[in-house]
């Protein structure tokens, strides 16, 4: 079971956690796309991350919920004009900022809480993978569909470049 404090802080102080992963991507010259964005901008497009993970880690991995989040992400992310490395690189830098709070803030507190965030951070480990295992889905079926509806390309072409299982749920 995971502390309910760590769920509460999760929760609670989102937006510190958002403002701390805005401080990482601006020091990452690599996430163009995202550097150019407003820090209020960036902190609300990470906020909601750390609520769902505290859902996630409170009543345990629906990966419908997780997946829905995530493919919309990709989504959006695309038809906003990111690359996809950027915006797998920005989610890794949302685990980060929860797995460096937790070893740096709440595990240090005691011994059981040390031995308890070895288990919590293979939780959100899981979580991150997952979650950049469904945004690729959507970032890749919302170009696909792009592709093929607005650049003409053919079906046959596309199937032979995209080989992935795409969900083309209606929005």
């Amino acid at each position: 079971m995971i502390d309910a404090a760590l769920i509460d802080t999760l929760n609670l102080k989102a937006p510190d956690f958002a403002r701390r992963w805005k401080d990482k991507i601006r020091k990452a010259s690599q996430l163009k796309h995202y550097n150019e964005l407003e820090d209020s901008a960036l902190i609300s497009a990470d906020t909601p991350f750390y609520s769902l993970l505290a859902r996630t880690l409170d009543r345990g991995l629906d990966r419908a919920m997780v997946g829905d989040f995530f493919v919309k992400l990709g989504k959006n992310r695309m038809q906003e004009g990111f690359p996809v490395s950027e915006v797998i690189y920005a989610v890794n830098l949302a685990q980060e900022v929860v797995i460096t709070y937790i070893m740096s803030d709440y595990a240090p507190e005691s011994p059981v809480k040390m031995y308890q965030a070895m288990g919590i951070m293979v939780k959100v480990s899981e979580f991150f993978l997952l979650g950049c295992f469904y945004l690729t889905k959507g970032f890749l079926e919302a170009t696909y569909t792009h592709m093929n509806s607005r650049d003409a390309v053919s079906e046959e072409l596309l199937k032979k470049y995209f080989r992935d299982d795409f969900f083309f749920k209606k929005e």
